[in-house]
């Protein structure tokens, strides 16, 4: 089983946060958001290691980051997001080493979608299936 089938919810968590902002901001480019993904898989890296989190250096990137990461950590179990009855969701917690996997996987989709569709091209291929 390829990533994409064992972590696909993960993987819509994920975009669904990028797609969040990108609604706010529709000058966002796929290029910030790789940066973002970036930055938090090697913040990830460095929890592993006692070193400090990594942040991007642009604002929007920065808003990425912190809207994705928000997202991880509720799937490695850290946070509670609840439902519309204010119900906490309660999930099995993934390791690191996962959440890095889906990063990776999310900025591999970003490169073959930006080659195709240009700058946005990404952001509006995922944007089309996240209602």
């Amino acid at each position: 089983m390829g990533i994409e089938e064992e972590y696909q919810d993960v993987l819509q968590n994920m975009e669904m946060a990028i797609v969040g902002v990108y609604r706010d901001h529709p000058e966002l480019a796929d290029f910030q958001v790789d940066q973002a993904l970036e930055a938090l898989g090697r913040s990830y890296q460095r929890e592993k290691t006692g070193g400090q989190p990594v942040l991007p250096k642009s604002s929007l990137a920065q808003e990425v980051y912190q809207a994705v990461k928000v997202m991880c950590e509720w799937r490695l179990g850290r946070e509670n997001i609840v439902d519309e009855e204010g119900q906490p969701m309660g999930i099995e917690p993934l390791t690191v080493d996962e959440i890095q996997a889906c990063l990776k996987r999310l900025r591999r989709s970003i490169e073959t979608w930006s080659k195709r569709g240009g700058t946005q091209g990404y952001l509006n291929y995922i944007r089309q299936f996240i209602g």
